[in-house]
Protein backbone atom coordinates (compact mmCIF):
# COMPACT_ATOMS: atom_id res chain seq x y z
CA UNK A 1 0.00 0.00 0.00
CA UNK A 2 1.22 3.71 -0.46
CA UNK A 3 -0.45 6.66 1.56
CA UNK A 4 -0.92 9.82 -1.07
CA UNK A 5 -0.36 12.68 -0.86
CA UNK A 6 -2.38 16.00 -1.23
CA UNK A 7 -1.39 16.65 -4.51
CA UNK A 8 -1.52 12.80 -5.96
CA UNK A 9 -4.65 12.56 -3.90
CA UNK A 10 -6.03 15.36 -6.63
CA UNK A 11 -4.72 13.51 -9.27
CA UNK A 12 -6.38 10.36 -8.01
CA UNK A 13 -10.13 11.31 -8.11
CA UNK A 14 -9.41 13.36 -11.49
CA UNK A 15 -8.41 10.21 -13.31
CA UNK A 16 -11.26 8.05 -10.94
CA UNK A 17 -13.87 10.64 -11.58
CA UNK A 18 -13.62 11.40 -15.47
CA UNK A 19 -12.41 14.67 -15.55
CA UNK A 20 -9.26 13.52 -16.74
CA UNK A 21 -11.18 11.40 -19.50
CA UNK A 22 -9.32 9.72 -21.80
CA UNK A 23 -6.67 9.40 -19.23
CA UNK A 24 -7.77 6.33 -16.76
CA UNK A 25 -3.99 6.20 -15.21
CA UNK A 26 -1.09 7.27 -14.87
CA UNK A 27 0.87 7.71 -18.14
CA UNK A 28 4.12 6.27 -19.02
CA UNK A 29 7.28 7.10 -20.29
CA UNK A 30 5.87 7.38 -23.99
CA UNK A 31 3.22 9.51 -23.13
CA UNK A 32 5.01 11.83 -21.23
CA UNK A 33 7.59 12.33 -24.01
CA UNK A 34 5.54 13.07 -26.24
CA UNK A 35 3.54 15.69 -24.08
CA UNK A 36 6.36 17.54 -23.01
CA UNK A 37 7.68 17.75 -27.02
CA UNK A 38 4.34 17.71 -28.92
CA UNK A 39 1.24 18.51 -25.88
CA UNK A 40 -0.73 15.08 -27.08
CA UNK A 41 -0.32 11.87 -25.73
CA UNK A 42 1.78 9.18 -27.89
CA UNK A 43 -1.36 7.94 -29.71
CA UNK A 44 -1.94 11.60 -31.04
CA UNK A 45 -4.60 12.83 -28.40
CA UNK A 46 -4.28 16.79 -27.54
CA UNK A 47 -2.51 16.83 -23.92
CA UNK A 48 -1.09 19.87 -22.50
CA UNK A 49 1.02 18.42 -18.72
CA UNK A 50 2.23 15.10 -17.28
CA UNK A 51 0.31 13.15 -14.85
CA UNK A 52 2.24 10.90 -12.99
CA UNK A 53 2.93 9.14 -10.04
CA UNK A 54 6.01 8.64 -8.32
CA UNK A 55 6.34 7.28 -4.93
CA UNK A 56 9.40 5.92 -2.67
CA UNK A 57 11.16 3.11 -4.50
CA UNK A 58 10.55 0.70 -0.93
CA UNK A 59 7.12 0.75 -1.27
CA UNK A 60 6.57 -1.38 -4.00
CA UNK A 61 8.92 -5.00 -4.01
CA UNK A 62 10.52 -5.84 -6.91
CA UNK A 63 7.79 -8.32 -8.31
CA UNK A 64 4.61 -6.40 -7.68
CA UNK A 65 2.16 -5.80 -10.38
CA UNK A 66 -0.23 -3.73 -8.57
CA UNK A 67 -0.42 -0.90 -5.98
CA UNK A 68 -3.23 -0.41 -3.46
CA UNK A 69 -3.50 3.60 -2.99
CA UNK A 70 -4.83 5.02 0.19
CA UNK A 71 -5.93 8.02 1.67
CA UNK A 72 -4.18 9.75 4.79
CA UNK A 73 -6.09 7.84 6.84
CA UNK A 74 -5.42 4.41 5.71
CA UNK A 75 -8.47 4.10 3.37
CA UNK A 76 -7.95 2.09 0.35
CA UNK A 77 -9.21 4.61 -2.86
CA UNK A 78 -7.92 2.23 -5.68
CA UNK A 79 -5.66 0.09 -7.37
CA UNK A 80 -2.59 0.45 -9.87
CA UNK A 81 -2.23 -2.02 -12.43
CA UNK A 82 1.89 -1.07 -12.76
CA UNK A 83 2.49 -1.29 -16.59
CA UNK A 84 5.90 0.64 -16.57
CA UNK A 85 8.43 1.10 -13.42
CA UNK A 86 10.87 3.58 -13.81
CA UNK A 87 13.60 5.62 -11.95
CA UNK A 88 12.26 9.35 -11.40
CA UNK A 89 13.75 12.04 -12.79
CA UNK A 90 13.54 13.34 -8.96
CA UNK A 91 15.23 10.71 -7.78
CA UNK A 92 18.39 13.06 -8.97
CA UNK A 93 17.59 15.92 -6.77
CA UNK A 94 19.12 14.54 -4.04
CA UNK A 95 21.98 11.89 -4.10
CA UNK A 96 21.38 11.47 0.10
CA UNK A 97 17.10 11.10 -0.58
CA UNK A 98 15.32 8.06 -0.62
CA UNK A 99 15.32 6.23 -4.10
CA UNK A 100 11.97 7.83 -5.69
CA UNK A 101 10.55 5.44 -8.71
CA UNK A 102 7.88 6.31 -11.75
CA UNK A 103 5.00 4.34 -12.01
CA UNK A 104 2.64 4.20 -14.92
CA UNK A 105 -0.55 1.83 -15.69
CA UNK A 106 -4.53 2.36 -15.24
CA UNK A 107 -6.48 2.63 -12.04
CA UNK A 108 -9.47 1.33 -10.63
CA UNK A 109 -11.38 3.06 -7.74
CA UNK A 110 -12.12 0.75 -4.73
CA UNK A 111 -14.78 3.61 -3.26
CA UNK A 112 -15.14 6.84 -3.53
CA UNK A 113 -13.28 9.05 -1.54
CA UNK A 114 -14.52 10.76 1.72
CA UNK A 115 -11.72 13.46 2.46
CA UNK A 116 -11.88 17.05 2.24
CA UNK A 117 -14.36 19.44 3.55
CA UNK A 118 -17.37 20.28 1.16
CA UNK A 119 -17.53 16.54 0.00
CA UNK A 120 -21.46 17.39 -0.74
CA UNK A 121 -20.48 20.13 -3.59
CA UNK A 122 -17.74 17.50 -5.13
CA UNK A 123 -20.67 16.40 -7.44
CA UNK A 124 -19.28 13.99 -10.42
CA UNK A 125 -18.63 15.56 -13.96
CA UNK A 126 -20.87 13.20 -15.76
CA UNK A 127 -23.84 14.17 -13.37
CA UNK A 128 -22.94 18.22 -13.61
CA UNK A 129 -22.66 17.57 -17.56
CA UNK A 130 -26.80 15.99 -17.42
CA UNK A 131 -27.72 18.98 -15.48
CA UNK A 132 -25.71 22.08 -17.55
CA UNK A 133 -26.62 20.02 -20.90
CA UNK A 134 -28.46 21.89 -24.00
CA UNK A 135 -27.01 25.61 -23.62
CA UNK A 136 -23.80 27.97 -23.31
CA UNK A 137 -22.14 27.08 -20.09
CA UNK A 138 -19.23 29.46 -19.14
CA UNK A 139 -17.01 28.51 -16.57
CA UNK A 140 -14.46 30.65 -14.25
CA UNK A 141 -11.80 28.64 -12.39
CA UNK A 142 -10.23 30.24 -9.61
CA UNK A 143 -8.00 29.73 -6.86
CA UNK A 144 -8.75 33.32 -5.55
CA UNK A 145 -11.75 34.72 -3.56
CA UNK A 146 -14.14 36.46 -5.78
CA UNK A 147 -14.24 40.26 -5.62
CA UNK A 148 -16.71 42.79 -7.14
CA UNK A 149 -14.24 43.00 -10.39
CA UNK A 150 -14.30 38.80 -10.63
CA UNK A 151 -18.16 39.34 -10.14
CA UNK A 152 -18.73 41.78 -12.59
CA UNK A 153 -17.25 40.49 -15.52
CA UNK A 154 -18.98 37.08 -14.90
CA UNK A 155 -22.39 38.58 -14.93
CA UNK A 156 -21.53 40.53 -18.04
CA UNK A 157 -20.17 37.68 -20.26
CA UNK A 158 -22.85 35.43 -19.23
CA UNK A 159 -25.14 37.76 -20.69
CA UNK A 160 -23.40 38.12 -23.69
CA UNK A 161 -22.73 34.57 -24.39
CA UNK A 162 -26.70 33.99 -22.89
CA UNK A 163 -24.80 31.43 -20.66
CA UNK A 164 -25.01 30.08 -17.20
CA UNK A 165 -22.10 30.31 -14.88
CA UNK A 166 -20.03 27.25 -13.68
CA UNK A 167 -17.37 28.55 -11.16
CA UNK A 168 -15.10 26.05 -10.29
CA UNK A 169 -12.74 26.72 -6.72
CA UNK A 170 -9.64 24.75 -6.66
CA UNK A 171 -8.56 23.15 -3.37
CA UNK A 172 -5.43 21.50 -3.39
CA UNK A 173 -2.52 23.50 -2.82
CA UNK A 174 -2.62 26.93 -1.02
CA UNK A 175 -5.65 29.44 -1.93
CA UNK A 176 -4.28 32.83 -2.97
CA UNK A 177 -4.92 35.16 0.24
CA UNK A 178 -7.03 33.04 2.48
CA UNK A 179 -4.34 29.95 1.96
CA UNK A 180 -6.97 27.29 3.46
CA UNK A 181 -8.99 25.73 0.60
CA UNK A 182 -12.24 25.45 2.52
CA UNK A 183 -11.42 29.31 3.24
CA UNK A 184 -11.38 29.97 -0.55
CA UNK A 185 -14.52 27.80 -0.91
CA UNK A 186 -16.73 29.74 1.65
CA UNK A 187 -15.33 32.56 -0.10
CA UNK A 188 -16.67 31.63 -3.32
CA UNK A 189 -19.94 30.22 -1.65
CA UNK A 190 -20.21 33.99 -0.45
CA UNK A 191 -20.07 35.81 -3.80
CA UNK A 192 -22.41 33.81 -5.09
CA UNK A 193 -25.69 35.53 -3.83
CA UNK A 194 -24.26 38.57 -6.32
CA UNK A 195 -24.22 35.71 -9.25
CA UNK A 196 -27.15 34.72 -11.85
CA UNK A 197 -29.56 32.95 -9.17
CA UNK A 198 -28.41 29.31 -11.20
CA UNK A 199 -24.88 29.43 -10.78
CA UNK A 200 -23.03 26.14 -9.96
CA UNK A 201 -20.12 25.97 -7.78
CA UNK A 202 -18.04 22.78 -7.71
CA UNK A 203 -14.73 22.44 -5.77
CA UNK A 204 -11.91 20.40 -8.43
CA UNK A 205 -8.51 18.90 -6.65
CA UNK A 206 -6.82 19.99 -9.36
CA UNK A 207 -2.93 21.22 -8.19
CA UNK A 208 -0.96 23.88 -9.91
CA UNK A 209 1.30 22.69 -12.10
CA UNK A 210 4.69 23.93 -10.38
CA UNK A 211 7.62 22.67 -12.55
CA UNK A 212 6.18 23.50 -15.57
CA UNK A 213 8.72 25.79 -17.71
CA UNK A 214 5.59 27.87 -18.37
CA UNK A 215 3.29 27.31 -15.52
CA UNK A 216 0.39 30.00 -16.02
CA UNK A 217 -0.46 28.33 -19.33
CA UNK A 218 0.00 24.95 -18.14
CA UNK A 219 -2.23 25.61 -15.41
CA UNK A 220 -5.07 27.44 -18.16
CA UNK A 221 -4.76 24.10 -20.15
CA UNK A 222 -5.22 21.54 -17.48
CA UNK A 223 -7.99 24.55 -16.62
CA UNK A 224 -10.20 23.70 -19.68
CA UNK A 225 -9.55 20.78 -19.30
CA UNK A 226 -11.50 20.39 -16.11
CA UNK A 227 -14.39 23.15 -16.94
CA UNK A 228 -15.68 20.87 -20.25
CA UNK A 229 -15.51 17.56 -17.90
CA UNK A 230 -18.10 19.49 -16.10
CA UNK A 231 -20.09 20.67 -19.42
CA UNK A 232 -18.48 24.16 -19.55
CA UNK A 233 -18.85 25.55 -23.14
CA UNK A 234 -16.46 28.16 -22.86
CA UNK A 235 -13.76 29.13 -20.23
CA UNK A 236 -13.53 32.70 -18.74
CA UNK A 237 -9.74 33.50 -17.93
CA UNK A 238 -7.39 36.30 -16.20
CA UNK A 239 -4.88 36.49 -19.48
CA UNK A 240 -2.17 38.22 -17.56
CA UNK A 241 0.83 36.34 -18.53
CA UNK A 242 -0.52 33.99 -20.38
CA UNK A 243 0.82 32.92 -23.99
CA UNK A 244 -1.49 33.22 -26.72
CA UNK A 245 -3.52 36.35 -24.78
CA UNK A 246 -4.74 38.94 -27.37
CA UNK A 247 -2.52 42.45 -27.07
CA UNK A 248 -3.92 45.12 -25.87
CA UNK A 249 -7.13 45.54 -22.77
CA UNK A 250 -9.68 44.41 -24.87
CA UNK A 251 -11.15 40.92 -24.20
CA UNK A 252 -10.71 37.81 -26.70
CA UNK A 253 -9.84 34.58 -27.65
CA UNK A 254 -6.79 33.43 -26.61
CA UNK A 255 -4.37 31.04 -29.08
CA UNK A 256 -4.46 27.85 -26.68
CA UNK A 257 -3.97 24.84 -29.24
CA UNK A 258 -5.24 21.90 -27.79
CA UNK A 259 -7.54 22.78 -25.51
CA UNK A 260 -11.27 21.09 -25.46
CA UNK A 261 -13.11 24.44 -25.62
CA UNK A 262 -13.01 28.62 -26.64
CA UNK A 263 -10.96 30.65 -23.17
CA UNK A 264 -11.57 33.53 -23.84
CA UNK A 265 -9.71 36.56 -21.76
CA UNK A 266 -11.64 38.83 -20.03
CA UNK A 267 -9.31 42.19 -20.89
CA UNK A 268 -8.31 44.96 -18.47
CA UNK A 269 -10.98 46.09 -16.18
CA UNK A 270 -11.02 48.42 -13.32
CA UNK A 271 -13.06 50.70 -11.11
CA UNK A 272 -15.64 53.60 -11.90
CA UNK A 273 -15.58 55.89 -8.82
CA UNK A 274 -17.96 58.18 -11.01
CA UNK A 275 -20.35 55.57 -12.04
CA UNK A 276 -19.62 53.10 -8.93
CA UNK A 277 -18.99 50.42 -11.38
CA UNK A 278 -16.66 48.04 -12.60
CA UNK A 279 -16.36 48.17 -16.15
CA UNK A 280 -14.03 47.82 -19.32
CA UNK A 281 -10.64 49.94 -18.69
CA UNK A 282 -11.52 51.19 -22.31
CA UNK A 283 -15.07 52.34 -21.21
CA UNK A 284 -13.49 54.83 -18.52
CA UNK A 285 -12.07 57.98 -18.85
CA UNK A 286 -8.47 58.00 -18.52
CA UNK A 287 -6.70 58.85 -15.45
CA UNK A 288 -9.78 58.36 -13.67
CA UNK A 289 -9.70 54.57 -13.09
CA UNK A 290 -9.33 52.75 -9.88
CA UNK A 291 -6.84 50.03 -9.67
CA UNK A 292 -7.47 46.62 -8.16
CA UNK A 293 -5.75 46.15 -4.79
CA UNK A 294 -2.87 43.56 -4.79
CA UNK A 295 -2.90 40.60 -2.80
CA UNK A 296 -0.19 42.68 -0.89
CA UNK A 297 -2.13 45.74 0.05
CA UNK A 298 -5.37 43.45 0.83
CA UNK A 299 -3.40 41.39 2.95
CA UNK A 300 -2.24 44.38 4.90
CA UNK A 301 -5.53 45.66 5.50
CA UNK A 302 -6.62 42.11 6.67
CA UNK A 303 -3.01 41.69 8.95
CA UNK A 304 -4.01 45.43 10.78
CA UNK A 305 -8.09 44.87 10.86
CA UNK A 306 -8.99 47.97 8.64
CA UNK A 307 -12.44 47.93 6.65
CA UNK A 308 -12.12 46.07 3.17
CA UNK A 309 -13.45 49.21 0.86
CA UNK A 310 -16.91 48.43 -0.15
CA UNK A 311 -15.95 48.89 -4.62
CA UNK A 312 -13.49 46.07 -4.21
CA UNK A 313 -15.79 43.00 -2.17
CA UNK A 314 -19.25 43.03 -1.21
CA UNK A 315 -19.79 42.53 2.42
CA UNK A 316 -20.25 38.72 2.70
CA UNK A 317 -17.20 38.04 0.42
CA UNK A 318 -15.48 40.70 3.33
CA UNK A 319 -16.62 38.90 5.60
CA UNK A 320 -14.81 35.66 4.79
CA UNK A 321 -11.55 37.44 3.78
CA UNK A 322 -11.50 38.19 7.43
CA UNK A 323 -12.77 35.23 9.34
CA UNK A 324 -10.32 33.44 7.00
CA UNK A 325 -7.01 35.71 7.74
CA UNK A 326 -7.98 37.31 11.01
CA UNK A 327 -5.94 40.48 12.07
CA UNK A 328 -2.50 39.43 13.25
CA UNK A 329 -3.49 41.09 17.21
CA UNK A 330 -6.27 37.60 16.89
CA UNK A 331 -4.07 35.42 14.82
CA UNK A 332 -2.49 32.18 15.86
CA UNK A 333 1.25 32.21 15.76
CA UNK A 334 4.18 30.31 16.39
CA UNK A 335 7.86 31.70 17.54
CA UNK A 336 10.34 29.46 17.28
CA UNK A 337 13.77 30.20 18.68
CA UNK A 338 16.94 28.11 17.20
CA UNK A 339 20.58 28.16 18.73
CA UNK A 340 23.51 25.95 19.83
CA UNK A 341 22.82 24.59 23.15
CA UNK A 342 23.67 26.92 25.76
CA UNK A 343 23.08 29.67 23.58
CA UNK A 344 20.02 31.15 25.66
CA UNK A 345 17.44 30.10 23.10
CA UNK A 346 15.34 28.55 26.53
CA UNK A 347 16.31 31.58 28.40
CA UNK A 348 14.76 33.75 26.07
CA UNK A 349 12.15 31.97 25.73
CA UNK A 350 11.04 31.50 29.32
CA UNK A 351 11.11 34.89 29.60
CA UNK A 352 8.96 35.63 26.83
CA UNK A 353 6.28 33.80 27.63
CA UNK A 354 6.29 35.23 30.94
CA UNK A 355 6.30 38.53 29.63
CA UNK A 356 3.26 37.25 26.97
CA UNK A 357 1.46 36.09 30.44
CA UNK A 358 1.83 38.97 32.59
CA UNK A 359 -0.08 41.11 29.45
CA UNK A 360 -3.07 38.57 29.42
CA UNK A 361 -4.41 39.46 25.82
CA UNK A 362 -2.82 36.35 24.20
CA UNK A 363 -2.93 32.45 25.00
CA UNK A 364 1.16 31.48 25.36
CA UNK A 365 2.00 27.41 25.31
CA UNK A 366 5.77 27.22 25.98
CA UNK A 367 6.94 24.27 24.10
CA UNK A 368 10.73 24.07 25.36
CA UNK A 369 13.25 21.60 23.65
CA UNK A 370 14.36 19.15 26.89
CA UNK A 371 10.06 19.31 28.22
CA UNK A 372 9.61 18.11 24.54
CA UNK A 373 12.29 15.50 24.17
CA UNK A 374 10.96 14.07 27.55
CA UNK A 375 7.31 13.67 26.78
CA UNK A 376 6.45 14.18 23.32
CA UNK A 377 9.34 12.66 21.89
CA UNK A 378 10.15 10.33 24.41
CA UNK A 379 12.03 7.62 22.72
CA UNK A 380 13.50 9.33 19.71
CA UNK A 381 17.20 8.98 19.21
CA UNK A 382 20.02 12.17 18.24
CA UNK A 383 20.01 10.17 14.92
CA UNK A 384 19.55 12.85 11.92
CA UNK A 385 15.69 11.40 10.58
CA UNK A 386 14.69 11.35 14.62
CA UNK A 387 15.99 14.80 15.21
CA UNK A 388 14.04 15.78 11.99
CA UNK A 389 10.85 14.09 13.12
CA UNK A 390 11.49 15.87 16.54
CA UNK A 391 10.55 19.25 14.85
CA UNK A 392 7.91 17.84 12.83
CA UNK A 393 6.14 17.48 16.53
CA UNK A 394 6.77 20.35 17.41
CA UNK A 395 5.80 21.68 14.23
CA UNK A 396 2.22 20.04 14.43
CA UNK A 397 1.69 20.67 17.50
CA UNK A 398 2.72 24.70 17.51
CA UNK A 399 0.39 24.62 14.14
CA UNK A 400 -2.68 23.06 16.72
CA UNK A 401 -2.27 25.96 18.55
CA UNK A 402 -2.12 28.45 16.01
CA UNK A 403 -4.66 26.68 14.71
CA UNK A 404 -6.88 28.22 17.85
CA UNK A 405 -5.32 31.93 18.02
CA UNK A 406 -2.86 30.74 20.53
CA UNK A 407 0.95 32.17 20.76
CA UNK A 408 3.32 28.63 20.62
CA UNK A 409 6.79 29.32 21.72
CA UNK A 410 9.21 26.89 20.80
CA UNK A 411 12.80 26.31 21.64
CA UNK A 412 14.37 23.41 20.11
CA UNK A 413 18.33 23.49 19.04
CA UNK A 414 16.30 22.37 15.34
CA UNK A 415 19.88 22.26 13.88
CA UNK A 416 18.73 21.40 9.95
CA UNK A 417 17.14 23.83 7.80
CA UNK A 418 14.85 21.60 6.01
CA UNK A 419 13.17 20.48 9.68
CA UNK A 420 12.18 24.00 10.50
CA UNK A 421 11.22 24.63 7.09
CA UNK A 422 8.55 21.72 7.63
CA UNK A 423 7.85 23.37 10.82
CA UNK A 424 7.09 26.38 8.89
CA UNK A 425 5.24 24.87 6.51
CA UNK A 426 2.87 23.06 9.18
CA UNK A 427 1.99 26.75 10.74
CA UNK A 428 1.45 28.85 8.21
CA UNK A 429 -1.59 26.91 6.97
CA UNK A 430 -3.04 28.01 9.63
CA UNK A 431 -1.15 31.12 11.02
CA UNK A 432 2.05 32.88 11.23
CA UNK A 433 5.67 31.90 11.74
CA UNK A 434 8.48 33.73 13.26
CA UNK A 435 11.89 31.99 12.94
CA UNK A 436 14.20 33.55 15.55
CA UNK A 437 17.78 32.58 15.51
CA UNK A 438 19.91 32.81 18.98
CA UNK A 439 23.52 33.30 17.11
CA UNK A 440 25.14 32.94 20.66
CA UNK A 441 28.96 31.61 19.24
CA UNK A 442 29.66 28.24 20.13
CA UNK A 443 32.62 28.57 22.36
CA UNK A 444 30.42 30.45 24.56
CA UNK A 445 27.64 28.19 24.55
CA UNK A 446 30.79 25.91 25.86
CA UNK A 447 32.12 28.39 28.54
CA UNK A 448 28.42 28.51 29.66
CA UNK A 449 27.85 24.20 29.83
CA UNK A 450 28.02 23.35 33.47
CA UNK A 451 26.80 19.82 32.41
CA UNK A 452 30.26 19.39 30.66
CA UNK A 453 28.59 17.96 27.53
CA UNK A 454 30.43 19.93 25.15
CA UNK A 455 33.97 18.92 26.59
CA UNK A 456 32.89 15.02 26.55
CA UNK A 457 31.83 16.17 22.44
CA UNK A 458 34.98 17.70 21.86
CA UNK A 459 37.00 14.67 24.04
CA UNK A 460 35.27 12.16 21.59
CA UNK A 461 33.17 10.85 24.33
CA UNK A 462 29.73 12.02 23.02
CA UNK A 463 28.88 11.49 19.17
CA UNK A 464 26.99 13.97 17.08
CA UNK A 465 26.94 16.59 19.34
CA UNK A 466 25.64 19.48 17.22
CA UNK A 467 28.20 21.91 17.14
CA UNK A 468 30.98 19.92 17.41
CA UNK A 469 30.63 16.76 15.90
CA UNK A 470 27.40 16.76 13.96
CA UNK A 471 26.25 20.13 11.98
CA UNK A 472 24.19 23.02 12.55
CA UNK A 473 22.99 24.62 9.81
CA UNK A 474 22.64 28.72 10.20
CA UNK A 475 19.19 30.17 8.98
CA UNK A 476 18.88 32.15 6.23
CA UNK A 477 15.00 33.45 6.73
CA UNK A 478 15.29 34.46 10.36
CA UNK A 479 13.29 36.85 11.37
CA UNK A 480 15.27 38.22 13.89
CA UNK A 481 19.05 36.88 15.24
CA UNK A 482 19.93 37.56 19.02
CA UNK A 483 23.48 37.03 19.93
CA UNK A 484 22.74 36.58 23.98
CA UNK A 485 26.83 36.90 24.76
CA UNK A 486 26.51 40.81 24.04
CA UNK A 487 23.08 41.40 25.52
CA UNK A 488 21.02 40.51 28.52
CA UNK A 489 18.43 38.12 28.93
CA UNK A 490 15.41 41.28 29.29
CA UNK A 491 16.96 42.97 26.39
CA UNK A 492 16.65 39.99 24.29
CA UNK A 493 13.06 39.45 25.19
CA UNK A 494 12.54 43.19 24.71
CA UNK A 495 13.53 42.35 20.90
CA UNK A 496 11.16 40.28 20.40
CA UNK A 497 8.67 41.76 22.27
CA UNK A 498 9.20 44.66 19.75
CA UNK A 499 9.22 42.78 16.53
CA UNK A 500 5.86 41.38 18.12
CA UNK A 501 4.40 44.88 18.44
CA UNK A 502 5.94 46.69 15.39
CA UNK A 503 4.04 43.20 13.24
CA UNK A 504 1.12 43.78 15.25
CA UNK A 505 0.22 40.59 16.81
CA UNK A 506 0.55 42.66 20.01
CA UNK A 507 -0.86 45.97 20.97
CA UNK A 508 1.70 48.83 21.83
CA UNK A 509 1.58 51.46 23.96
CA UNK A 510 0.97 54.45 22.62
CA UNK A 511 3.49 56.00 20.40
CA UNK A 512 4.27 52.48 18.76
CA UNK A 513 2.56 52.02 15.05
CA UNK A 514 2.88 48.55 13.69
CA UNK A 515 4.33 47.60 10.28
CA UNK A 516 2.57 45.54 7.80
CA UNK A 517 5.34 42.96 6.82
CA UNK A 518 6.68 43.27 10.57
CA UNK A 519 10.33 44.44 9.99
CA UNK A 520 10.33 47.82 11.64
CA UNK A 521 11.89 48.00 15.08
CA UNK A 522 14.28 49.41 17.44
CA UNK A 523 17.46 48.37 16.21
CA UNK A 524 20.87 47.92 18.42
CA UNK A 525 24.48 47.08 17.38
CA UNK A 526 24.95 44.46 14.77
CA UNK A 527 26.25 42.19 16.52
CA UNK A 528 23.66 41.94 18.86
CA UNK A 529 20.17 41.92 17.45
CA UNK A 530 19.41 42.40 13.26
CA UNK A 531 15.97 41.97 11.97
CA UNK A 532 15.70 39.10 9.11
CA UNK A 533 13.64 39.40 5.74
CA UNK A 534 9.57 40.35 5.94
CA UNK A 535 7.46 38.23 8.30
CA UNK A 536 5.48 35.20 6.30
CA UNK A 537 2.07 36.26 5.89
CA UNK A 538 -0.83 33.63 5.75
Amino acid sequence: MYTLGEAQLGELELLTSGVFAPLRGFMDAADVATVDVRGTLADGTPWPVPVILDVPADVVPPDADHLVLQDQEGSPLAVLAITERLASPAAVSSAAGPEVMRLAGPVTALREPEHGPFRQLRRRPEEVRAELSGGNVLAYVTRRPLNKRHIGQLRHFASQLNARLLVLPLITGPADVVTRPEALVRAVLAARQHLPADTLVIPVPLASRAGEPDQKTADLRVAAIAAAAYGATRLLADSPGVAGAPAGTKPGPLDLPGVPIPVISAGEWAYDPRSEVWRPLALIEPGAEQSELTDSELGALLDSGAEIPAWFAPPSVARELRRARPPRAERGLAIFFTGLSGSGKSTVARGLAEALIERGDRTVSLLDGDQVRHLLSAGLTFSRADRDLNIARIGYVAAEVARHGGIAICAPIAPYAGARATARELVTEVGDFLLIYVSTPVDVCAARDRKGLYAKARAGLIKGFTGVSDPYEEPRDADLVLDTSAMTRQQAVDAVLKLLITGGWLAGAPGDSAEPNGTAGTRTSGSVLRLGPAVRRL
